[in-house]
């Protein structure tokens, strides 16, 4: 009897592999940017994002220390690495053609902000980027205190003082 359920088991797991590599293969499964993901394929990324970030984002204390010229060295970061997909101070209507056109939509940050999120979050999204996303890694092209200064920034980007303010509106993308 036992080798009846364990020969069940074996050929439940190989049909179900089967037919989910048969699936794969047939073009079934959309690929392409402009189609909306499914349930599962949205489930399965944002889970595992989650896993990863409570493994492994940092959770101590971000080491630049709050002040306005650190968070105005963040907003120049910003524009220069991240506003031509995560948009201005404008938010969702200052989306640029290339954000538009990635899957999956970036969050425009001045509207889908992440002032929320604990800053280890925002450091690890950065410095290793996001897989299956266009959030690429920063990790080889700024330094560990450039990223936790962007981090700086996207913590604080809903209140800001005046003078970060006004620079923070001029950024274009």
């Amino acid at each position: 009897m036992l080798k009846g359920v364990v020969l069940g088991v074996a050929l439940t797991i190989g049909v179900t592999l089967i037919g989910a590599y048969s699936l794969v293969k047939s073009g079934l499964i959309p690929a392409n940017a402009d189609a909306k993901p499914g349930r599962l394929e949205t489930w399965m990324a944002s889970t595992s994002l989650d896993a990863t970030l409570r493994r492994e984002a940092p959770k101590g204390q971000n080491p630049v220390v709050l002040t306005d010229q650190n968070l105005l060295e963040g907003v120049h970061l910003f524009a220069k690495n991240c506003a031509v997909c995560h948009g201005s101070a404008k938010g969702d209507a200052s989306a640029s053609p290339i954000a538009k056109g990635l899957y999956q939509k970036p969050p425009q940050l001045a509207t889908d902000g992440v002032e929320d999120d604990p800053e280890g979050d925002s450091f690890w999204k950065i410095k290793h980027g996001i897989r299956l996303t266009g959030m690429p890694s920063f990790g080889y092209s700024l330094s560990d205190r450039e990223i936790w200064t962007l981090a700086l920034f996207l913590k604080h980007m809903d209140k800001l003082p005046p003078t970060v303010q006004q620079t923070w509106l001029q950024v274009q993308n």
